[in-house]
């Protein structure tokens, strides 16, 4: 894997930005504040998007593949894993978080798996590792931790964009404005929280 590179916040939210620009630029600058299309603007790239079990216990929600190669992943009809081709440019999530699109764990762990190959295919490529996101990767190593810590800002950047998030944030009001406004950006509370403390909104 090649050096990890650093990268400022303020570069994220610009790579969110024009990302979000180039496929719609009313998701910038549009009057109302609607949920990014997160799975067009993948496919968008030229990417593909696959649902598949990817671990038998669920732990691995997402995975980009950058070169060509033979990936595992678990057939949850024979109960055993398999090794499935898949061409470079793939975004495997995992079939699991179908179940309940609502709770924004499937946007979110999209939109992560994308910052993956917008950043980070220098790191990757020629490796034969795929970028994976993990339930949990407390025990992953520094640089690991670091990767997925940007992974996670760029997909909230993506998913949030901080001046449609600044418009809504001030139309609505009520004890509940956390909840309706995730339900607006198709969010978790918990993600729109973390956006929010983050632009110090709240």
């Amino acid at each position: 894997m090649s050096e990890l590179r650093y990268m400022r916040p303020q570069l994220l939210e610009a790579i969110a930005r024009n990302t979000l620009k180039k496929y719609d630029y009313t998701l910038i600058l549009g009057n109302e504040a609607v949920s990014v299309p997160i799975e067009d603007i993948i496919e968008s790239l030229g990417l593909s998007l696959e649902y598949q079990f990817i671990r038998k216990n669920g732990r691995i929600l997402g995975e980009t593949v950058f070169v060509d190669d033979y990936i595992p992943l678990y057939n949850a009809t024979t109960k055993k894993y398999e090794l499935v081709f898949m061409e470079r440019g793939t975004i495997i999530i995992d079939a699991s978080l179908l179940r309940n699109r609502k709770d924004g764990r499937l946007r979110f762990t999209c939109a992560h798996e994308l910052a993956h190959w917008l950043i980070h295919q220098e790191l990757y490529c020629g490796s034969g590792d795929t970028a994976a996101m993990h339930k949990s990767i407390s025990k992953s190593s520094d640089a690991d931790k670091h990767i997925e810590r940007q992974a996670d800002m760029l997909a909230s950047a993506l998913l949030l964009p901080i001046c449609q998030v600044k418009r809504a944030f001030y139309r609505v009001t009520g004890y509940d404005r956390i909840e309706r406004l995730a339900a607006q950006f198709g969010v978790s509370n918990q993600a729109m929280e973390i956006r929010l403390k983050e632009h110090n909104l709240i």
